[in-house]
């Protein structure tokens, strides 16, 4: 990392109160990521809004609520499909629903664009400073290994990935807790020593259902799911994380 993101990271931990950890408290040693954590998906609504206009907002909030609803239902219903399937499926859906017709090449740009995301602009800093500070990083998403590999490779940050895993190892999607036993198994480590940074409240509620520390990267500001269960600490952005690992790790 240079010295100005490294100035800015730690002015940044500096300022950063983070809650008492409890006396059970296991050493991290590792940091698991949704996708969405790590790449932004924006691109996808901008590239809709060429072709939507003002209806661009009810779509997108259809598409995206089918898109995991679809995963959801797949998992139970025990019907797999990757997500680039998922994502196809429940876009027709949305098209459906509206009255709208994107067209063949249209539909076919949205569902490629989720190949071609990249790192929101806080990932590689944070990224850089977790293995200055010796904690190992996994990916855990429903997304599929090429999306993953395509956004890990267009960011620029392929050698600060310790393993990326899709749900497409084992044919369930998150909050499955088949998904997330992929990265204790990939890192050998127990699933108390992996925090588990989220992007959505269902992956807050999943991933502590599982039993990871969960750091929740609440990029958009949305409201905790009623779900019982909360992520041990929230903020808008990656910046206070290796911060937050560091005190977790301090066996009281």
């Amino acid at each position: 990392m240079n010295k100005s993101r490294r100035a800015l990271v730690s002015a940044a931990l500096a300022a950063t109160a983070f809650p008492a950890m409890p006396a059970t408290a296991s050493y991290l040693r590792a940091v698991a990521f949704d996708g969405i954590a790590l790449f932004d998906p924006r691109p996808v609504e901008a590239m809709a809004r060429e072709t939507l206009g003002d209806r661009t907002a009810a779509f997108m909030a259809l598409w995206r609520a089918r898109q995991f609803e679809y995963t959801w239902l797949r998992t139970v219903m025990n019907r797999y499909a990757d997500f680039a399937q998922v994502t196809a499926d429940s876009l027709r859906f949305a098209e459906k629903t509206l009255g709208v017709n994107l067209g063949d090449l249209v539909r076919d740009r949205l569902v490629r664009a989720f190949f071609d995301l990249r790192a929101w602009p806080d990932v590689k800093p944070v990224l850089e400073e977790l293995r200055r500070l010796g904690y190992s990083t996994a990916i855990m998403s429903n997304f599929t290994e090429a999306m993953l590999r395509n956004a890990l490779h267009s960011s620029g940050i392929e050698g600060l990935v310790d393993a990326t895993l899709s749900t497409d190892r084992v044919q369930v999607f998150k909050p499955d807790a088949r998904a997330y036993a992929t990265v204790p198994a990939a890192l050998s480590l127990a699933r108390e020593q992996i925090c588990f940074v989220a992007f959505a409240g269902w992956d807050v509620s999943g991933a502590r259902s599982f039993g990871h520390p969960v750091y929740w990267a609440n990029r958009l500001g949305a409201m905790n799911e009623e779900l019982g269960l909360q992520a041990d600490f929230v903020a808008k952005d990656l910046t206070a994380l290796p911060g937050f690992v560091q005190a977790w790790s301090t066996k009281v």
